[in-house]
């Protein structure tokens, strides 16, 4: 009945679990496990570009918080070294060169 209220008291019982962890908490996931500290960016990633993708197809600016948009951005620069994809998205980045169609690092 009120998502943004069911958001608040998500949030605040999900900080309250992580604020007693050091990050070296084992998480499972489908891919197997991880350390907490490694989990929890995946998720802030996913939360960044699946609310970009919201406001876009509601006509909004896909404005992301810059502590958010760092952390997502300093993924995809990870999964792009990871990749062999680097020089690629350097090029794109800078404006001097354009992405083939669909590219992704994921």
């Amino acid at each position: 009945g009120d998502p943004a209220a069911a958001v608040a008291e998500t949030a605040g019982r999900v900080l309250r679990l992580v604020e007693g962890c050091d990050g070296s908490e084992l998480v499972s996931t489908l891919g197997g496990g991880m350390r907490l500290a490694d989990y929890l960016p995946t998720r802030t990633f996913e939360l960044a570009v699946h609310t970009a993708d919201l406001a876009t197809a509601l006509g909004l600016p896909a404005d992301v918080p810059p502590t958010t948009a760092a952390q997502a951005l300093g993924l995809v620069g990870d999964l792009a070294v990871a990749g062999g994809l680097a020089g690629a998205l350097l090029l794109a980045a800078t404006g001097r060169a354009p992405l083939p169609p669909r590219w992704s690092v994921l």
